[in-house]
């Protein structure tokens, strides 16, 4: 594992951001828990994601599909035939790879060799009922989009939307990869958010390009080296597709891809309506036009997208480390001390602090209490989790009402009035 990574997944599991699942019964590959800090990481991300989505643009709406559907659904989008992976295992030491992973016909970790490939598909199969002999196959879904096709009639009929809208959600996913691997970035449990946008066929280009624009300008907004970003044009496509671009965190030294902004055409919901026998057509009622809307998809990974932001944010100085985090996805938004924890009269003015900012946080997050070691540990302890601000209370604090606020990332410190403070941070951290 290279060097970064290694010291991503060590600062995770120290400081309560990613646990191992199961770590106690010795793990499973591709499944991890979010502790304390990575739970609160991931919810401002999605939460940010979610109010971008929903309320600074127009017509899109969402929805929380279910992950267990009817097993028809993925033989209309293609995942039963098609969701496949060669797999070839060696004869010596019996560890298993992709094919396409292997160059060559022997082993990479023994030099023994291999099997020819088999093919074998990374759906997750379940079973449903209580009856031995009479349960239902079904699947665990294998990609969250396909609920946002299923209930696009139901949001149409139901919201008097009109084309151009979309659907978006947040949900999870699951996929028996071969080789999970590099932490967070190839899991067999993860998380997406997808939009699905519904357009006229004759407006794909138009929002195409609106899409993968809008998606890096807003990936650019909480990373703390844009410059880090770019797209990757793919040049071998799926068949309904007439392009796909990736949004890549390019100075990973892992894989790269965060999220795909898909052509998807009319292929979705075509399929669904062949399958079910339900008219999914749309109907212009100015033009009275009848046609399948073609769909534009942005569909990324929430877990990757916060290896990735860890990754950007981590910094090593010559006594600490910190982690730059935007302060929009930061664990916490602030964390207060009193100077000395064994004088009752700074504690207690540090706890009417911490207890009014904790009730109205400032930008919406959460506020930490830290009264653990001297406050230069503290301090450290607060960058390494990323946290912005500080906010000490010291023996004058009591005499003038000022507390003594320092920022993560320049370590400067500022005398603010008490009543002032939360107006303060907010204005900071928006």
């Amino acid at each position: 594992m290279n060097d970064l990574m290694e010291k991503i997944v060590s600062l995770c599991k120290r400081r309560g951001f990613v646990f191992p699942g199961s770590e106690i019964y010795g793990g499973l590959g591709g499944f991890y828990d979010f502790g304390p800090l990575g739970v609160e990481m991931k919810n401002n991300l999605k939460t940010f994601w979610w109010r971008w989505m929903t309320k600074s643009h127009n017509n899109i709406v969402g929805i929380d599909g279910a992950i267990i559907t009817n097993p028809k659904v993925w033989e209309a989008s293609g995942h039963v035939k098609n969701f496949v992976d060669p797999l070839v295992e060696c004869k010596k030491c019996h560890h298993r790879f992709k094919a396409d992973d292997i160059s060559g016909d022997k082993c990479p970790d023994c030099g023994g060799p291999l099997t020819a490939p088999k093919i074998f598909n990374i759906l997750v199969p379940t079973r449903l009922g209580v009856i031995e002999g009479e349960k239902t196959d079904a699947y665990l879904r294998g990609e969250a989009c396909q609920t946002i096709y299923l209930d696009y009639k139901n949001v149409l009929d139901s919201s008097h939307l009109k084309i151009p809208f979309g659907i978006c959600q947040i949900g999870k996913a699951f996929r028996n990869e071969v080789t999970p691997g590099n932490f967070l970035y190839r899991q067999r449990e993860f998380e997406q958010w997808d939009l699905e946008w519904f357009c006229h066929p004759s407006e794909m280009e138009k929002w195409f390009e609106y899409w993968k624009n809008e998606r890096m300008t807003w990936f650019k907004s909480i990373f703390t080296h844009p410059e880090n970003l770019g797209f990757y044009q793919h040049k071998k496509l799926a068949h309904y597709a007439k392009k796909a671009f990736d949004i890549e965190y390019q100075a990973s030294p892992i894989g790269r891809e965060m999220e795909g902004i898909h052509w998807r055409g009319d292929w979705d919901l075509s399929g669904h309506a062949k399958y079910s026998g339900q008219d999914l057509s749309y109907t212009d009622l100015e033009t009275s036009e009848k046609f399948i809307p073609n769909v534009i998809e942005t569909s990324g990974g929430v877990d990757r997208c916060l290896l990735f932001l860890l990754m950007d944010a981590y910094t090593e100085e010559s006594d600490r480390v910190v982690l730059k985090l935007n302060p929009k996805v930061a664990p916490y938004k602030a964390a207060v001390f009193p100077l000395l924890r064994n004088k009752p009269e700074l504690v207690a003015a540090a706890k009417k602090i911490y207890d009014d900012l904790r009730k109205d946080p400032p930008a919406g997050g959460q506020v930490a209490w830290d009264d653990r070691g001297n406050i230069g540990k503290r301090y450290y302890s607060q960058d390494e989790i990323g946290t912005p601000y500080c906010v000490t209370v010291d023996f004058d604090s009591l005499e003038d009402k000022k507390v003594t606020v320092r920022d993560r990332d320049t370590m400067k410190q500022e005398r603010v009035f008490i009543e002032e403070l939360k107006d303060y941070l907010k204005e900071k951290l928006d």
